[in-house]
Order: structure tokens, then sequence, then C-alpha cells
């Protein structure tokens, strides 16, 4: 059975508190596994969320400050350890290479896992597989940054009325899929475009182009809110985003699910962070993100 869903390890900003690790995100993608930004404990927060390294097949660092990315010495070295049998895709802004070689060979250990760099260096197209197409956006941050955006294809969902109309049924049904027509009767008479699900994940930043870029149109969006509104001003100089902010990308984009995560430790009501988002106009399911929970990416249409 196939599951899509987010696993939050961690949504503290720089500053860690007694309720919130660092950064660390999984998103499960079928019989896939991708990590965001594994800051530090991340590997910890792996254990208690029951997430294991053999559940990774890619690692997306957005840029290299340390709540976003010192977790990858532990995480790369346990991946190592524990011989995961199959490749993993590291992407990253090629502008940190040193910070990432630092990571990556922090201490002294035996390398049995393929672990490939794939660096970033400009907005794009970063995988295509099957199951999505893995991209890419420049954002606005003190150091280089970008987002990350999963696109699955679009399909199509079969239309019983018409198969009958059409007089198919049965065996014939998996037919008219597998070869686009059937007895002079085109896959697009019987059947519909079912739109492929969407899912972004938007960290450290400034409003900027990519941040609309990556929302557009996801059925969920994981996107950085380290201010309440009342203090926007100290968002714009540090390079990040208000709950207000973030819903209102999230309402012009059409997302469906919202969840807000790294929270500045100066705030101690969670609450908050919902009432202005929804102050802000967004009317979607909303989600403020706290350590270990699970997110499901909501059903098709």
């Amino acid at each position: 059975m196939s599951v899509r869903e987010l696993v939050v390890l961690g949504t503290a900003s720089q500053v860690p508190t007694r309720h919130r690790n660092h950064n660390g995100y999984l998103l499960r993608w079928d019989g896939e596994g991708i990590l965001f930004d594994p800051g530090e404990g991340t590997q910890r927060q792996m254990l208690r969320a029951g997430v294991a390294a053999h559940d990774v097949n890619r690692i997306c660092v957005t840029h290299f400050h340390g709540d976003h990315s010192l977790g990858l010495a532990g995480v790369i070295q346990r991946i190592n350890l524990d011989q995961v049998p199959h490749e993993i895709t590291a992407h990253y802004p090629r502008s940190g290479k040193r910070f990432f070689d630092r990571l990556r060979y922090a201490t002294a250990y035996r390398e049995t896992v393929a672990l490939t760099e794939a660096p970033v260096d400009a907005d794009g197209t970063l995988a295509t597989t099957p199951a999505y197409r893995l991209e890419a956006r420049r954002l606005s941050h003190p150091v280089e940054s970008f987002g990350y955006r999963l696109v699955e294809p679009d399909g199509r969902r079969m239309l019983p009325e018409r198969l009958a109309a059409h007089g198919i049924t049965g065996p014939d049904v998996g037919r008219i899929q597998r070869e686009g027509s059937l007895g002079g009767v085109p896959l697009e008479a019987v059947s519909e475009v079912r739109r492929g699900q969407r899912f972004a994940f938007v960290m450290d930043t400034r409003l900027c182009e990519g941040v609309h870029a990556l929302a557009e149109g996801c059925d969920l969006l994981v996107i950085e809110s380290t201010f309440l509104d009342a203090d926007e001003p100290l968002a714009v100089e540090f390079g990040h985003l208000t709950a207000g902010q973030a819903a209102r990308v999230a309402r012009d984009a059409g997302v469906r699910h919202l969840v807000l995560t790294h929270f500045s430790q100066r705030y101690t009501d969670p609450g908050e962070f919902e009432r202005q988002a929804r102050a802000a106009g967004f009317e979607g399911e909303l989600t403020v993100a706290r350590d270990l929970l699970r997110v499901p990416v909501p059903k098709r249409r």
C-alpha cells in the first residue's frame, strides 16, 4: 500500500527548545523517502519517529545554516553503518559544497553506501522519476538558499459511465489504459485527466518570486513562519517569513494543506501562528507543526 506523508522530526529555528528539536522532515512518497534539512539531533529524532536510515533515498538541504544541516554528519554515518542497500542522492546549494564536504567527512567512519552528490546552482529540474519530478527554486536569505518542489505526473481517471456506454468492461478496461485506444475508442473518450499531486518545501527566505513559484497549486506546502506578524521588520532583516506572510502565499497559490514550522524560540503560544494565518485569509487545512507529527498528503480531489 502506498503511503504519502510528511514525518516532522524537528520544528525549531536557530535555537532548539525543550519541546522543539532543530529542523528535520522526511517525506514518504510511496516507496521512497526524501529527507529535508537534517539539523542537529535528526538521527535521534528519526529513532523516536520510527524512521530508519533505510527509509532515506534522497537528502535535500536548502542552505548551510546549522539548524538545517548540522545533522548531516550523523545521518550520513548512520546510513553507512546500517549499510543501506540502495544509492542515496544528496542535493544542496553548490556554493556550500565545502560545508557539505566537511559534514560528510566530519569524523572517521567506514563508507559502505553509494552517496551521489547532485548540487543545485540554478532554478530547474533536479531529477525525474516515474513517480515525480523534483524541482528547485532560488529563495532570498543571507546565504544562498533553495526551496524544493515535488510534482507527480498527471494520470487519467477512468469514468465508469463512459466505459459502459462504449461497452468496455473487464480486462478491456486495462487494455485501453495500456494501449490508448480500443476498437476505435480513444482513451480520452472514457477517462479524464487526474492531476498529479504536488508538494513543496520552503525554508528560510523573505518573500520572493521563488516562494510563490514553489507554492503554486500545492496539495501540501511546508513553509517556515519564524516570526509572528508584529515582528515583520525582523523577518525582513534576517531573511524569514511571518505567519501571515506564509498564509497569504498559501492562500494566493491555492494550497490545500498548509504546514507552518521553523518557529523562533521567543514565542510560547503555538496557537497564535494559527490565529494569524487564519486572519490572513487562508481557509484550507492548516497545521502548526510539532515534533514527531505525521501529516498525510491530502487525497486527490
